[in-house]
């Protein structure tokens, strides 16, 4: 007898026209893996899957399961290959140029100048006249209408009216218009030279930072590196005899320190270079963009001429004083146009009127205008007055706000001058030559550890100082640039450009 259980059979789906086979299936996916992931190589997967899953996910091949994952897969380390790639080197006039183009700010600053063009061709349009046809005397009550001349709509005795209309502004008023949108026009181009002026000054100080705290870095490195070299020594003396143990932990626990420190620079660095890239408007701040420039670089380059004493003309020419005197302008000219409301517009009539039989074809002309009673714009006057001596106030404000920041940029640059060139010419070759000469005493017994660790230290300082002063002078550069600065060039469609972002 045959024990062995019979499955059911059951029916077969039938075939859906424009599908393949089963079989097929799986040799396509099986090519596009070949052909789209070639590191996959030969597999061999049986084409089933768990009969938990969803009935429709289970008839999928399990050779496109394989495939999905293995792209997949092989495609995420070329994303985060993309997401911490280094960004191309840039020097400062480079990473200037690239904020330029794809600062957010100065893209909104740019957006402002449109809108004040678009305001000024607001300002130079006339006011629309208006046109009105109107039909009257027409009966309700069936009594015919036709005259001795027809019967037809352009004969019966309707009182047909054509009106022409059109406002005169007088007073001034249009002018007054076309003066505060020139200006305003004038206040937001100068607006968005002075955000370029910031976003200049902002970037070098990014850029600086970076620099300084690379520097840092090296120097404790550096620092760190010549206390090892002495702790593999005092090793030696150690073993022989010469030196104890709690000497030589000195050494390596005062290496620990400036590696620590140096770790936390490259932490400072990676934050800076993070921070540059973002007022550079990359789409994402990685914090991997390297510089080409160096401190040294940036601290030799040369200042403007005339930076010791503030020229009144190069302090008018500043955008920041050129948007303010912009602005004293517009509400100048609103203040005049609120004026001129009081004076009421009048409003010119031509009319054609037609109302047979005695009044066939007639002409008419009127003018109309409000009656100033009860509002003479007392309120709007006194808005406008009010604004108007804010924006006086601003402009002595940016005078002087212009005049104090040059003197401290010029003063901020002696400071630094004078610092770096000591540090460079003097303090740090002195330095150098000490601890030269107490860590030869000290290997030959002639110092003492603490004098040793005291000169390392003093050494460090010095050269973290001397990197500082030339971060300082290089920002002291960039600040008397900003300071003295008097470009004002106004945006065009090249200045800033959207290029296609995330």
């Amino acid at each position: 007898m045959d024990t062995r259980r019979t499955l059911p059979e059951f029916p077969r789906k039938p075939r859906v026209p424009g599908r393949f086979p089963l079989g097929t299936e799986s040799a396509l996916a099986r090519h596009r893996i070949r052909t789209e992931c070639p590191d996959v190589g030969s597999v061999s997967v049986k084409n089933s899957v768990p009969q938990s899953l969803n009935p429709s996910l289970a008839r999928v091949p399990a050779i496109l399961w394989l495939a999905i994952a293995v792209c997949l897969a092989s495609a995420g380390p070329t994303l985060r290959a993309q997401s911490t790639a280094p960004l191309p080197g840039a020097g400062l006039a480079e990473a200037r140029r690239r904020a330029f183009e794809r600062n957010w700010d100065l893209l909104a600053a740019k957006s402002d100048v449109d809108i004040a063009s678009a305001q000024q061709i607001v300002a130079k349009s006339f006011p629309n006249p208006n046109v009105s046809l109107s039909v009257a005397k027409i009966t309700t009550d069936g009594k015919p209408q036709s005259t001795e001349l027809g019967n037809s709509l352009f004969h019966r005795s309707y009182d047909t009216i054509a009106a022409f209309n059109q406002l005169i502004e007088i007073g001034g008023k249009r002018d007054a218009r076309k003066t505060s949108a020139r200006a305003g026009v004038a206040g937001a181009e100068a607006r968005f030279s002075e955000a370029r002026r910031q976003l200049e000054l902002a970037v070098t100080r990014a850029y600086v930072a970076v620099l300084a705290a690379d520097g840092q870095s090296q120097v404790l490195r550096a620092s760190a590196a010549s206390l090892r070299r002495e702790a593999d020594i005092a090793e030696t003396r150690l073993k022989a005899g010469d030196l104890s143990k709690a000497d030589r932990d000195q050494i390596q626990i005062a290496a620990d320190r400036f590696e620590l420190d140096a770790n936390r620079a490259e932490g400072d660095a990676r934050t800076a270079r993070i921070q540059l890239e973002i007022l550079l408007g990359e789409p994402v701040a990685s914090g991997m963009i390297a510089l080409s420039d160096s401190l040294d670089q940036l601290a030799a380059r040369p200042v403007p001429s005339g930076w010791e004493t503030p020229s009144p003309s190069a302090v008018e020419a500043r955008p920041d004083v050129v948007a303010a005197r912009a602005e004293v302008r517009r509400t100048e000219a609103e203040l005049r146009l609120q004026k001129a409301q009081r004076i009421p517009d009048p409003t010119f009539l031509v009319q054609y009127e037609r109302e047979p039989p005695d009044q066939p074809n007639t002409l008419g002309v009127g003018v109309s205008f409000p009656l100033p009673l009860w509002n003479r714009n007392r309120g709007p006057i006194a808005i406008a007055t009010a604004a108007h001596a804010q924006a006086e106030t601003h402009a002595r404000q940016a005078v002087a706000a212009a005049v104090g920041g040059w003197l401290t940029a010029s003063n901020d640059y002696r400071t630094a001058s004078e610092r770096s060139g000591r540090y460079r010419t003097r303090i740090v070759r002195d330095s150098a030559a000490v601890l030269e000469t107490v860590r030869f005493a000290y290997q030959k017994g002639g110092a003492s550890l603490l004098d040793l660790l005291t000169a390392e230290r003093n050494d460090n300082d010095v050269r973290l100082a001397s990197a500082n002063a030339a971060a300082d002078l290089a920002n002291a550069i960039g600040g008397l640039d900003a300071a003295v600065g008097t470009a004002t060039s106004k945006p065009t469609s090249t200045d800033t450009r959207n290029p296609s972002r995330p």
